[in-house]
C-alpha cells in the first residue's frame, strides 16, 4: 500500500466538505506529520477551490447583509463570519504547506503550516460551539468567497502567496481583533472574549511563520525584504492598508513598521477579522 504524503494529507483535508469533519480530518492529518506517520512531502494536484459545504451560501461581498453590532444576532453575525474565515484559513494552509514543492522550502517550513492548519481548525471548532451556545451554527448565515478567490490569485508563485495571506490577511487581524474583543466585553459576552484572545495569540505566530519564510525566499533570489513586499501589493491590491495598526503584535511577529508604515494599502474588507 502507497504511503500516505503530506501532499496527499493536505489534498485530503482540502476536498472534504463537511465543515467540522474538514477541522476533524486536519487535526488528524497534523498528528500523523508530528509523530511520523506522514514523513515525505511528496506532490500532487491541487483543487482550485477546496470542498465546502452546502451552506453557507456564497454572495458577492458586496451584497453581504450588514451587521447589527452589539445585539444577540449581530454577535451571531460576527462570530460566523469569523467561523468562515477560519475555515478558509484551514485550507489556505495545507495549500501553501504543499502547493510549491518547486520552492524546495526546508521542512521545518512544512511544520509551521501543518501547525497552522491545526491552529486554525481549533479555532473554527471553538468558534462553531460557541455559535452553538447562542443558538445559531456555521452555515444558517450568508458568507462571502472573497478570502479564497484573493488569496488563489497568488498560486503561482510562493513568494506572492506568503507576501499576501500571512502577511496582509492574518496581519490585519493582529489590527482588528483587539477592538472587537473590547466591544465584545462591553457587550458582556466574556466567552466569545475568550475565545478571540486565543486565536489573537495564536495569529501571531502565524503571521511570524509567513514572515520568516517570506524573507527566506527573498534572501534565496536576491530580494530586498520591504520593497518587494510593496510589489506584491501594488500587483494584487489597490489603495492604501488602512490603520489602525497593532505595531506591538506586528513587531512581535517580526514585521516593524519599516514594513507597512510608508505603503499603506487598501484592502477588500473581509469583516475586519484575521484567521
Amino acid at each position: 500500500m502507497t504511503k500516505l504524503t503530506l501532499a496527499d494529507a493536505a489534498k485530503r483535508a482540502l476536498l472534504t466538505e463537511d465543515a467540522t469533519e474538514k477541522a476533524d480530518v486536519t487535526a488528524e492529518l497534523a498528528a500523523m506529520w508530528r509523530n511520523g506517520e506522514i514523513s515525505e512531502v511528496g506532490s500532487t494536484d491541487l483543487p482550485d477551490r477546496p470542498g465546502r459545504p452546502a451552506k453557507p451560501e456564497l454572495l458577492p461581498p458586496n451584497k453581504m447583509p450588514k451587521r447589527k453590532k452589539g445585539s444577540v444576532q449581530g454577535r451571531i453575525g460576527l462570530l460566523h463570519a469569523l467561523a468562515h474565515i477560519e475555515l478558509n484559513a484551514i485550507d489556505l494552509a495545507w495549500d501553501l504547506c504543499v502547493r510549491f514543492p518547486e520552492a524546495d522550502m526546508p521542512r521545518d517550513f512544512h511544520d509551521a503550516w501543518v501547525q497552522v492548519a491545526d491552529d486554525e481548525a481549533r479555532h473554527f471548532k471553538m468558534i462553531n460551539k460557541r455559535l452553538g451556545e447562542l443558538g445559531a451554527a456555521y452555515g444558517d448565515l450568508p458568507a462571502h468567497d472573497g478570502l479564497w478567490q484573493t488569496s488563489m490569485d497568488t498560486a503561482y508563485d510562493i513568494l506572492p502567496r506568503l507576501a499576501v495571506v500571512p502577511m496582509v490577511f492574518e496581519a490585519r487581524g493582529l489590527d482588528a481583533t483587539p477592538p472587537t474583543i473590547e466591544r465584545l466585553l462591553a457587550h458582556g459576552d466574556t466567552e466569545s472574549a475568550r475565545i478571540l484572545k486565543i486565536i489573537a495569540h495564536d495569529e501571531i505566530a502565524h503571521v511570524a511563520a509567513g514572515r520568516k519564510y517570506y524573507e527566506y525566499v527573498c534572501d534565496q533570489r536576491d530580494l530586498p525584504y520591504y520593497t518587494t513586499w510593496h510589489d506584491m501589493l501594488r500587483k494584487h491590491f489597490r489603495g492604501p492598508l488602512k490603520p489602525p495598526f497593532n505595531d506591538e503584535a506586528r513587531y512581535e511577529a517580526g514585521m516593524p513598521p519599516d514594513y507597512y508604515q510608508d505603503y499603506v494599502l487598501e484592502l477588500p474588507d473581509f469583516d475586519g477579522d484575521g484567521a
